[in-house]
């Protein structure tokens, strides 16, 4: 066997560690025995082609994606391929799908058809879609027809399935397409890859049950279901253990969590928990629904030292008749009050938020009410997006579209009052003292590196790679508008 390949190999962890590592379940079991299967497949094919096999993970959307694919890639590197993230190099390429907007669905698309050409020169290349955007019967039935060359496709349900998809379409010799329409099983405990050492997200719920009417992700994600609290807590104390001093808790709406299960607990409930677990240093959580944000949360968040100083808190729109119109379950004056009770609680914290321009029958009333909202909510930054029809929604078939060049003009100035109110706001940490999480490299200047605050503003310092995933202390010398300056202490 060459050398090369049997190293390769001799990282592969036998599957019986696996299973010793994690508690038993019958699906689990039923996975990790596909595993098996697929690492006997990828040997023999690394000894017939005398290289390594690599896979590529592309990720659209958002961090419910990224972390799936964190899972993803952990099975993918379990089963015997290396990581790349080159498409050209790869011998698996897969891509996790977003369909948030319709453009997304047009990347891909135009994605797959450089990936055909690849395939022509790799014959045994294995291509493969999964995500938000397989959800969808037409987009199934349009892969299937004209995108034949891709051998498998799944959706959002069914991720923790990959190595037996793998195993099918390697013994078939057909496309494999494998679309649920929802699940109760939630199967956590497969390899994962994490993207960093020292900080993961966390998987606490699922799907989404608010059905916003500009929003395709109940459809897309099912309805919400909650993991057990001590299948939480047991993994992050692995986590903690293997050195993560961080932990975003993820969902679609964290604080509705509690749904479904049959012990009465609640994200406040969970959020004590996890607080109290030794060795973890910071607590994120992404995403709270206003109107689900309780004073029980503010409460456990006031009184802990590990939850981060900051709250994602999407708004859309400032415009009490639009948010109804929107299906959004609070008015403009609900979500201001609650912005004043948590700063009332925890005056130094950073909000961050989400706003659509051009909803449908959006007035220049509505329009002022939404600037009204940014400067009274002071937040630190926000994502603007304009806002385009999404099939399958029950905004797209509203007729009162608002014309494109209102809507730019109102995006325009929209920005202008972002750009004001949070460069002003950002600024008031100038001069003090900060604890910084170092993340990386700084990409743009050599001999720099990059953190993040408790309060999720970034900060770039000079340093080296030695204090990646190091908790330091940095002087906050200059504010660059939505980033900081700063000096190691």
């Amino acid at each position: 066997m060459n050398t090369e390949i049997k190293k390769e190999l001799d990282k592969i962890k036998p599957v019986q560690k696996i299973k010793e590592a994690v508690e038993s379940s019958e699906e689990l079991s039923v996975q990790i025995e596909y595993i098996g299967k697929c690492q006997e497949y990828i040997m023999d094919l690394k000894n017939r082609l005398g290289r390594p096999l690599y896979a590529c993970i592309n990720t659209f959307g958002c961090q419910m994606n990224a972390r799936d694919s964190e899972k993803l890639l952990g099975i993918l590197k379990e089963i015997g391929f290396v990581e790349t993230d080159d498409e050209t190099k790869a011998d698996f390429v897969l891509y996790n799908t977003c369909t948030v907007r319709e453009n997304a669905n047009l990347r891909v698309y135009g994605r797959l058809g450089q990936l055909r050409g690849l395939k022509r020169k790799k014959p045994h290349m294995l291509i493969a879609l999964c995500g938000c955007m397989m959800q969808e019967p037409e987009v199934v039935e349009k892969i299937k027809k004209s995108y034949r060359f891709v051998d498998i496709v799944f959706g959002t349900f069914n991720i923790y399935e990959l190595a037996q998809l793998i195993y099918e379409r390697i013994t078939s010799n057909k496309q494999v397409v494998d679309i649920r329409q929802d699940t109760n099983e939630i199967v956590e405990n497969l390899p994962v890859e994490r993207k960093f050492s020292f900080k993961s997200g966390v998987n606490i719920m699922y799907g989404c049950d608010k059905f916003c009417t500009y929003c395709i992700v109940p459809y897309v994600r099912g309805r919400e279901k909650s993991r057990e609290p001590k299948e939480i807590i047991r993994e992050i104390e692995h986590l903690v253990a293997d050195g993560v001093k961080e932990v975003m808790l993820l969902g679609q709406n964290v604080n509705s969590y509690g749904k479904g299960l049959d012990d009465d607990v609640t994200f406040a409930n969970l959020l004590a928990e996890i607080d109290k677990i030794e060795g973890l240093e910071r607590i994120r959580f992404m995403t709270p629904y206003p109107s689900d944000f309780g004073d029980d949360v503010i409460e456990v968040c006031s009184k802990s030292t590990k939850i981060c100083n900051h709250f994602h808190m999407p708004v859309q729109s400032g415009s009490t008749r639009l948010l109804k119109k929107m299906n959004r379950r609070y008015t403009k004056e609900e979500y201001l009050s609650l912005i004043d009770r948590i700063r009332a609680k925890l005056p130094n914290v950073s909000f961050t938020t989400d706003i659509i321009v051009g909803f449908p029958g959006e007035t220049e009333e509505d329009f002022l009410e939404t600037l009204d909202v940014v400067r009274k909510a002071n937040y630190d930054s926000a994502y603007t997006f304009i806002y385009s029809k999404r099939t399958g929604t029950p905004a797209a078939k509203f007729e009162d579209q608002v014309p494109e060049d209102v809507v730019k003009d109102r995006f325009n100035r929209l920005l202008e009052v972002v750009d004001e109110v949070c460069h002003k706001n950002s600024k008031r940490f100038e001069g003090q003292t900060a604890r910084v999480l170092v993340e990386g490299l700084d990409d743009h200047e050599e001999g720099m590196v990059t953190g993040r605050m408790t309060n999720n503003i970034l900060v770039h310092f000079k340093g080296d790679a030695s204090l990646i995933g190091s908790l330091v202390d940095v002087k906050l010398v200059e504010c660059k508008g939505f980033y900081y300056m700063g000096e190691l202490v």
